[in-house]
């Protein structure tokens, strides 16, 4: 599984994942699994993920806190 790292999380329920190879990713809070959900994660956490296909492009799915 890929991993990255937290660079923003919203008030509005979305923010971004900085990947490895360096581009933002975006994901919603309805992708956000473990404990806590979204809620849980903060600004330069790593998280794992996999890439999905969203309305408006790619986006991550099964964001999990490492």
């Amino acid at each position: 599984m890929p991993q990255g790292i937290i660079k923003k999380k919203t008030d509005k329920g979305f923010g971004f994942i900085t990947t490895e190879d360096g581009t933002d990713l975006f994901f919603h809070k309805s992708n956000v699994t473990g404990a806590g959900g979204y809620d849980s994660l903060r600004e330069g956490q790593k998280v794992t993920y996999t890439e999905g296909r969203g309305p408006k492009g790619p986006r991550a799915e099964n964001v999990r806190p490492i």
